[in-house]
């Protein structure tokens, strides 16, 4: 009896003896082939650059626009500005994709400004750039595009020779209620889209003069179409009218918190291509902007229609 205990004693430890050896053969990874490199996870695609270069109209001065969302892009002049290039790159990460942002900017400047006294800053290869002129063309000559015409081509010759394949396009900007409604503006007595739809024109000439140039970002239009539907009123001077935005700040002048926020979604639709009405009543940068749902559902499906009732990119 004795002997058998024994030999089943044995047969036990020479069962746990090998059972380590055991488990550590069935844990260790599967070999990997001979000359077989290790499988690694795809890497994500770089983000797209895009520079903005403007003015306080791109800044979203006099509204709480301006310095929201600085924090997530890059201002080239250490200002600290969010503004319209901030509400874009919100627009783009709740779409899933990927920018760089970055912003240029000089409240009450022009382009040929931007290129004599900043180019040091932006001289270098960007994949889409977004030029925003002053608001009335020329300060000293309102409605002149002469300068413009003349800095577009500049500031494209100098991003195309870092970049041939940079996307440029022109911000084609609003309406002032000032230059409209006040006597001494350029564009008194004149429907509220004239100053708009000149600036357009200014752009398409732009355009049409040099081969760089992608596109026109339609802000001033989708301006327009907003008052047209009632979505906007027309007229500061008088009152707002209930259920309708007012587009201006304060001073008539600029763009207020919605103003800017319109001018986001058609930045943002021309250039993506993605529908402006798909981020819906739940985007982030209205919510903490102050707008109401129904006012962000209505401003984007103004910025959706006006980009979808006209070809943006052909020449």
């Amino acid at each position: 009896m004795k002997r058998a205990h024994g030999i089943w004693l044995f047969i036990g430890c020479a069962a746990l003896a090998v059972a380590p050896a055991g488990l550590a053969k069935e844990s260790a990874p599967a070999p990997t082939a001979a000359g077989a490199a290790p499988s690694v996870p795809p890497a994500k695609a770089a983000a797209r650059t895009i520079l903005f270069i403007g003015n306080s109209f791109t800044q979203g001065a006099h509204s709480a626009a301006r310095n929201w969302g600085a924090d997530k892009v890059t201002d080239l002049n250490g200002t600290g500005y969010g503004g319209v290039p901030a509400l874009f790159k919100a627009f783009c990460e709740q779409a899933g994709l990927a920018y760089d942002v970055s912003l240029e900017t000089q409240g009450g400047k022009s382009l040929g400004f931007h290129y004599d006294e900043r180019r040091a800053r932006f001289d270098r290869a960007w994949d889409v750039v977004v030029l925003q002129e002053h608001s009335t063309l020329d300060r000293d000559r309102p409605g002149d595009p002469t300068n413009y015409l003349r800095d577009v081509a500049r500031l494209a010759a100098l991003f195309r020779a870092h970049n041939p394949a940079v996307e440029i396009r022109l911000a084609s900007t609003w309406t002032r209620a000032d230059q409209t409604y006040q006597p001494a503006g350029k564009w008194y007595g004149k429907p509220v889209t004239a100053m708009a739809d000149e600036l357009r024109a200014a752009a398409e000439r732009a355009r049409d003069a040099d081969p760089a140039i992608a596109a026109i970002v339609p802000i001033g239009q989708a301006w327009n179409r907003a008052m047209a539907a009632g979505v906007a009123d027309p007229n500061p001077y008088d009152g707002i009218a209930y259920g309708q935005v007012d587009l201006w700040a304060y001073d008539h002048y600029h763009a207020s918190i919605a103003g800017s926020y319109l001018a986001a979604l058609v930045t943002f639709g021309a250039i993506t291509g993605v529908d402006p009405a798909s981020l819906g009543p739940h985007e982030k940068g209205a919510d903490q902007l102050g707008l109401g749902k129904h006012q962000a559902v209505a401003l984007q499906k103004i910025a959706s229609d006006e980009l979808n009732s006209r070809t943006i990119n052909p020449r």
